[in-house]
């Protein structure tokens, strides 16, 4: 597992921009850690708030910035995944982890601003294969201490003696439960497929489903393919998932027949090729897919609307 780029601690002064330009590691560790990315801001909105409420002589007592504002975002994000495991119980349907697009693909303004600091959370994240849906969702089978082991360790390449201040457990306990979500992860057989050979598949399956025509779609699924969505209960759509190729074809054809004058657009979901749907230039279903044997056999398709606000706060076509 790669590290992020801007993975790390500042061992620079407590001034205000040596805190500020620690926003965008804490921003991608906190996704990592919740697959949300309005809770992220959330839990590094109040990282800050804990930091500067201390007075400027404790600021000026912490040897290291950085470190101080990720033991603290790492605890706050461990608080959240235990409260989030029993509010998902009582989630309306399937839950999905938040798709975050990428914006390079859009034509806003804040794409390509000189290299200043992103004022989008979204903006912040690095899309890597460590926030891939596939990926993602095999998280959140995990134990909340599990996961932030795992991603401190594995993602971020945190020592263990640091991830036990955060997870208040030993280092050599912390090892174990790395070591436990290595292993989900294996199990999950969550595969590196290659970004050109998914970008050509999403775009034939995304050309079948314009042309109503079933059979090539069941072609292009996996015999045993999942599709999986998340209403939040907010709109309509499947509360359990659709199995089988077939059945997902059909359905696909149904909604296609329902929803006249719908554009299906190639966009790149969580750092791999996935699609879009939008309705008079409102994204309404955000696609991500999973692939194995040319074929795909994984269908995640987010329609609340409340996990779509990134991909509706700025103009896209």
């Amino acid at each position: 597992m790669s590290t992020p780029s801007e993975a790390g601690h500042d061992r620079s002064e407590p001034g205000p921009s040596a805190i500020f330009a620690e926003r965008r590691h804490l921003t991608n560790l906190a996704y990592r850690l919740l697959g949300s990315l309005s809770e992220a801001e959330d839990a590094v909105q109040e990282t800050y708030a804990r930091w500067y409420a201390m007075s400027r002589q404790r600021q000026e007592a912490v040897e290291s910035p950085g470190a101080w504002l990720t033991t603290v975002a790492g605890r706050i994000c461990l608080d959240v995944l235990g409260s989030a495991r029993v509010r998902r119980e009582c989630y309306v349907g399937a839950w999905i982890p938040e798709p975050l697009p990428d914006r390079t693909e859009w034509f806003s303004g804040r794409t390509g601003s000189g290299g200043a600091e992103p004022t989008d959370p979204a903006d912040r994240v690095t899309l890597d294969e460590s926030v891939n849906m596939a990926f993602l969702v095999v998280l959140e089978s995990m134990m909340p201490a599990e996961r932030v082991a795992f991603i401190l360790h594995d993602v971020f390449r945190y020592p263990f003696a640091e991830i036990a201040e955060i997870a208040g457990r030993t280092p050599a306990a912390c090892r174990q439960l790395a070591s436990s979500a290595r292993r989900r992860i294996r199990a999950a057989q969550v595969p590196a497929v290659p970004t050109a050979g998914q970008a050509g598949l999403v775009r034939h399956f995304k050309e079948a489903w314009e042309a109503r025509d079933i059979e090539a779609l069941v072609d292009l699924l996996d015999p045993d393919a999942t599709m999986v969505a998340d209403g939040g209960g907010l709109v309509g759509t499947v509360l359990r998932p659709v199995e089988g190729g077939k059945h997902i074809a059909r359905y696909l054809i149904h909604i296609a027949d329902k929803a006249p004058g719908l554009a299906l657009l190639e966009r790149t979901v969580n750092g791999r090729p996935g699609l879009v749907a939008q309705h008079a230039g409102v994204t309404m279903t955000v696609a991500a897919f999973d692939l194995a044997g040319g074929r795909i056999t994984r269908i995640w398709a987010v329609r609340n609307p409340e996990k779509l606000r990134p991909w509706n706060e700025n103009g896209q076509s």
